[in-house]
């Protein structure tokens, strides 16, 4: 079916970037100044030597402290990208709509796998439904994973730095016992924000988000804590999110009088 080729094509390619990211040997990163960045490739020049000192800056703000930078750039990127988010919204709430349709067109065109998809594709469009809408947040914020990733090893300031008595350059599989706590609260917290938003019948992603908690847990006692510690910040932000956007609108609409 196009349509579940395409959703697992971006899942696909989530999931190869993230090995791809974890497989980088902090060998390879030599430690250096933000200024020195200036001077480096494209990719440190143009993207993590900005990265970088937006951290600094931050970190100044907070009298030094990287781990309330990554804090305030959390709460930056995801009020970014709330329009994304919003729109995600929207397109689940169409879909779960259209469920009576696409169950009527599926029964209809059992025995014609393309009939169905394509008048699934039409239904889609006369709506203006887009099924990957939901993978826009995710795709958007992969950039500011590997660009963090970068300026952590890049910066020798927040590498070293500690907070919470972790060092942020460290990663919890090379570090104390308790740095294994960060990549617990990310699984847990990914779980939860993942199960506050609605699921959707025979929906094939829904499997993905059933395992997503068990990747990011195992990403991220590979990953210097700092990415752990930016998504758990992120999770949270996102079930306050899913709070006001699902929960809170769903018992609205319980309460509401019959008319």
């Amino acid at each position: 079916m196009l349509f579940r080729n395409r959703k697992w094509l971006v899942v696909l390619g989530l999931v190869a970037a993230a090995i791809l990211l974890s497989g980088c040997s902090p060998s390879a990163h030599q430690a250096t100044t933000t200024a020195d960045m200036a001077n480096g490739g494209w990719w440190t020049r143009n993207v993590v030597y900005w990265f970088s000192l937006t951290l600094d800056k931050f970190a100044e703000m907070f009298d030094g402290s990287y781990g309330l930078s990554i804090l305030m750039l959390t709460i930056i990127v995801r009020t970014l990208i709330l329009p994304l988010t919003l729109k995600q919204y929207k397109s689940s709430k169409a879909m779960q709509a259209l469920q009576p349709e696409l169950k009527k067109i599926k029964d209809k065109h059992k025995d014609n796998p393309q009939k169905q998809q394509e008048e699934t594709m039409k239904l889609f469009q006369a709506n203006q439904v887009n099924p990957l809408a939901g993978c826009l947040p995710l795709l958007v914020q992969m950039p500011i994973f590997i660009a963090l990733y970068n300026s952590i090893y890049g910066n020798i300031a927040i590498r070293e730095h500690t907070f919470l008595g972790m060092q942020l350059g460290t990663a919890p599989s090379q570090g104390e016992w308790y740095y294994y706590i960060v990549p617990v609260i990310a699984a847990i917290t990914t779980f939860i924000q993942s199960k506050m938003m609605p699921q959707q019948p025979n929906n094939p992603m829904q499997a993905l988000l059933l395992i997503f908690p068990v990747m990011i847990f195992i990403m991220s006692i590979n990953f210097p804590v700092a990415l752990p510690i930016y998504w758990v910040f992120s999770n949270i932000y996102t079930i306050v999110q899913n709070y006001f956007l699902y929960v809170r609108s769903s018992d609205k609409g319980k309460e509401a009088p019959a008319k």
